[in-house]
């Protein structure tokens, strides 16, 4: 028997780190506290810096609440719990949110070819990683499985508002986006109340809203990916933009000596394993941020740096198992290297 290791905190403690990281690098004035709750199954953290006040984070905070209390595969009671629950049996009627969600995720899938897949449930939850149950499941366990992963196999009717499985067993799961639209949503409710500077920090998905005061760009760490949580090996430089990186210390458990980590491939039911320990996307929109981490990861260096140049407005950061970087071509405007264990692969 193997010795199993379990890494539950993944983005939480990460989260954490961060706020502390935005106070001493910026250097703004945080006159009015930023505000922490554990929601969305980590610890989102929002800073509105000098103009924020009590309404306006109940607000956002409430959003958060209400977008997990429809999005969660886990939780009792939601839209997604629903339409998995009705899987192969019937359509489903959900909330506006959880149909936009399901619409952008299915983008993605087709994008990507499937490596972001929306249905990646059933082996979500075969897997367990992230939990005190996680383990490796037995090879015929995984074949099951494999043929409900099938993002084709979902069905939208946008006029009825409904979303069905076609496949019994199918089961939606918008882990892997729901934070990048609940960040959005953050960002438009601190843009209705005109404040003109916050950084929101979902577990790891960070929304950098305007600029630091006087124009300044934010400074945000990139995680180091071999060393200890909250380490960083180096600084992007943002206005007005998000960041979501995904990695294989994100979520994990190691056994006999190899670690297995969250991002499972819809091909062969395995966490995915292409010589990548990360990629942080930097674009406009979080939840095209969150969604395109993973399926940029999924699908490795060349396919994944293709497609992120094929996007307006977005780049990548690819951080690989021996210690080099490499980015699309806009990366290195934002990014600087600041752990020189690592070396950055230019003009590939």
């Amino acid at each position: 028997m193997h010795y199993i290791s379990f890494h539950k905190t993944g983005k939480v403690v990460f989260a954490l780190v961060l706020v502390c990281f935005f106070s001493a690098v910026n250097g703004c004035a945080n006159q009015i506290p930023a505000q922490s709750e554990f929601v969305l199954g980590t610890v989102c953290t929002v800073n509105l810096y000098n103009r924020g006040n009590a309404k306006v984070y109940r607000e956002i905070f409430s959003r958060l609440r209400e977008i997990e209390s429809r999005m969660s595969a886990n939780m009792d009671g939601t839209d997604v719990e629903a339409v998995n629950a009705n899987a192969g049996i019937a359509p489903v009627a959900v909330h506006r949110d959880v149909l936009e969600v399901v619409q952008r995720s299915l983008y993605f899938a087709e994008l990507t070819g499937g490596a972001f897949d929306p249905t990646v449930g059933p082996l979500v939850k075969l897997w367990n990683i992230g939990s005190d149950d996680a383990r490796i499941p037995r090879q015929e366990e995984i074949d099951a499985v494999l043929p409900l992963v099938n993002w084709r196999n979902v069905r939208v009717d946008e006029d009825a508002g409904t979303v069905f499985l076609t496949e019994p067993g199918m089961r939606l799961d918008l882990g892997a986006i729901a934070k990048g639209y609940a960040a959005d949503e953050a960002a438009r409710i601190i843009a209705k109340a005109r404040i003109p500077r916050a950084i929101i920090d979902l577990g790891g998905n960070v929304y950098a809203y305007g600029t630091k005061e006087g124009g300044a760009p934010w400074r945000i760490g990139i995680q180091n990916p071999s060393g200890l949580r909250g380490s960083y090996l180096g600084i992007m430089e943002v206005r007005d933009k998000t960041m979501v990186t995904s990695g294989v210390y994100e979520r994990f458990f190691e056994s006999g000596g190899i670690r297995y980590h969250h991002i499972l491939s819809g091909k062969d039911g395995y966490p995915v394993s292409n010589g990548l320990l990360s990629v942080t996307i930097v674009t406009d929109h979080s939840i095209d941020a969150d969604a395109l981490s993973t399926g940029v990861f999924a699908l490795g260096y060349e396919q994944g740096r293709a497609l992120v140049e094929s996007q307006d407005n977005a780049e990548a950061v690819f951080v690989f198992e021996d210690m080099s970087i490499r980015g699309t071509s806009g990366a290195f405007s934002y990014f600087s290297l600041t752990d020189r264990d690592y070396h950055i692969i230019n003009g590939e």
